[in-house]
């Protein structure tokens, strides 16, 4: 669907990391109330709230839409409800806002997505995101999301060149990105050597995955507010919805070519014809970097190459933080953090910064289109976002 005719008019965003001391609840309320103070609105203004939440077995607070409403006395009686679409959840959120907005049930809707994952070990959090992968064939049930993405990585050195260096290159350029985002849960730089060689702080996790390929497991929640183009007009910073698409694949492997990553360039194309612009119009982008090789796939998925030439992308400097189109300014899932519910949500409150020019110190500077693309499972659930800035 286009979202042409909507704006975000405020965000919130909790820091990423182990948040030991803030519950599910409150890291909601924390995301919801700074996007209601930013955008200077009552909360009686909001008609609807839209919660992303993943939490297949991660947070005992099963029944977490309703929660938002501890925010603010105004959302009282505002219809509430969880979306869940794997590690897209956040988008189904906001994708389930523009639409209340579109079809004229809703004026104004405040997105949240949120996850809370530390409390649980890494073997239960493993399990627990892999429900997101098929589940009736044996061969694919098995398999953890790194092992997915190990396969990817050994593929794509069947089919083109091997990928190592340049999933080595592009941690070592989001922990850098990190680096200036006070809200990223891993601020630590990272040296090529280091991340390009398998050693005790940087173990196999899925060969030929290396520790430094993978996202982090995170606590954290995000907030936007979408509203009408018309009703924008009387806020103080806003950022156009120029494109908005889902695309859904095939949730078996084994019914498509996951390497040739049909679902996400599908949906990027899309947007692009939808918002009437190129690769090259863009100023930035967030993509979902959940394993470093999706995000060189991801570059191949986005136009900025060929299929299995997304390493002269990372080496060229394109992509880098002073590159004509840099990616993952936040740091990405790899060191910003990946808490499965927020990450969508978090994605287009980092770009709405961007476009109103209040980023901070991961400012692009005269940032006017951006980029969003967040994923669920194996490129099965994909969603792209084209912003636009407009007052700042």
């Amino acid at each position: 669907m286009s979202g042409a005719h909507i704006s975000i008019v405020g965000s919130g965003h909790t820091p990423f990391g182990k948040l030991d001391a803030r519950t599910l609840e409150d890291l909601i309320v924390e995301a919801t109330r700074e996007a209601i103070a930013e955008a200077a609105i009552d909360a009686s203004e909001i008609d609807a709230v839209f919660l992303g939440h993943f939490n297949a077995g991660m947070d005992p607070d099963g029944f977490a839409s309703s929660l938002v409403m501890q925010a603010d006395d105004g959302l009282r009686f505002k219809p509430a409800a969880r979306l869940e679409n794997a590690c897209a959840s956040g988008s189904a959120a906001l994708h389930a806002g523009l639409d209340a907005i579109a079809s004229g049930r809703a004026t104004t809707v405040l997105v949240v997505g949120v996850e809370k994952m530390t409390g649980k070990t890494t073997p239960e959090v493993t399990t627990s995101l892999g429900q997101a992968g098929y589940q009736n064939d044996p061969a694919e049930s098995g398999l953890s999301f790194p092992q997915v993405f190990a396969k990817a990585a050994e593929a794509y050195t069947e089919r083109y060149a091997d990928p190592l260096p340049a999933m080595a290159r592009i941690a070592v350029k989001n922990h850098e990105n990190a680096m200036k985002n006070p809200l990223a849960q891993m601020r630590r730089e990272m040296t090529f050597d280091a991340c390009n060689t398998v050693s005790d702080k940087n173990p196999l996790i899925a060969p030929p995955l290396r520790l430094t390929d993978c996202s982090l497991i995170t606590d954290g929640a995000a907030a936007v507010i979408l509203t009408t183009a018309e009703n924008a007009k009387r806020f103080k910073r806003t950022a156009a919805i120029r494109a908005a698409v889902q695309v859904s694949d095939y949730l078996p492997m084994s019914r498509r070519d996951f390497l040739a990553f049909e679902g996400p360039k599908k949906a990027i194309a899309q947007a692009y014809a939808q918002a009437g612009i190129g690769v090259d119009d863009l100023d930035f982008a967030e993509v979902h970097d959940c394993f470093t090789i999706a995000e060189l796939l991801i570059y191949e998925a986005m136009g900025l190459c060929g299929p299995g030439e997304g390493a002269s992308v990372i080496e060229s400097g394109r992509v880098h933080s002073t590159g004509k189109t840099p990616v993952n300014l936040s740091g990405g899932l790899k060191a910003k953090g990946h808490p499965v519910g927020a990450t969508g949500v978090s994605m287009h409150a980092i770009a709405y910064r961007q476009l109103t020019g209040t980023a901070g110190d991961i400012q692009r500077d005269g940032a006017r289109l951006g980029l969003v693309f967040n994923m669920g499972g194996s490129a099965v659930a994909n969603y792209a976002t084209v912003l636009e800035a407009g007052r700042a």
